[in-house]
């Protein structure tokens, strides 16, 4: 199961990456790093911005750690649940899982956690959707896929009922 739980952590945390990286430069003319200073200003306040190789560093430090509590999130969820289980034990449950676990994280991130540091509200343009939807392929479908395809059936319940004892 810790397996699982890396493979899916640092999948997301790659692949989400390298989105967010591209699709500022590529589709809004942004420099390379910036959308991970932006990442950490939400942290460090606007000072952040321009702040070269060390807010960059501390926007992916950010990413990562935001990717592994939803990653975390989402196992406890599978092994606490024997129908979400089975369900992301197909890949159609997990593309289904995904579609409705990405909009999920997007929406708790700019309506709850981004807020909670920021003290702002957040703005619903374009960018917003294109990040809601963005948030299937990019961040919980490598999720749901790892760990729907990375726990064996056969201990699934097994599972559960350890992390339900520990609970």
């Amino acid at each position: 199961m810790l397996r699982t739980w890396l493979r899916a952590w640092v999948l997301i945390t790659v692949v989400d990456a390298i989105f967010a990286t591209t699709l500022p430069v590529v589709a809004y003319g942004q420099p390379l790093g910036r959308v991970w200073q932006g990442v950490a200003s939400v942290l460090i306040g606007q000072a952040a911005i321009g702040g070269g190789a060390r807010t960059i560093l501390l926007g992916l430090a950010f990413h990562a750690g935001v990717a592994l509590v939803w990653t975390t999130v989402f196992l406890a969820l599978v092994l606490l649940s024997a129908p979400l289980r089975h369900f992301v034990a197909t890949p159609a449950g997990i593309l289904a899982a995904a579609a409705v676990y990405g909009p999920l994280i997007w929406i708790v991130m700019s309506f709850v956690v981004i807020p909670s540091f920021t003290h702002r509200a957040p703005t619903i343009g374009p960018r917003w959707w294109v990040q809601l939807f963005a948030h299937i392929p990019f961040v919980a479908l490598p999720i749901a896929a790892s760990i729907g395809r990375g726990l064996d059936p056969a201990h699934r319940v097994a599972d559960a009922r350890l992390v339900d004892g520990a609970v």
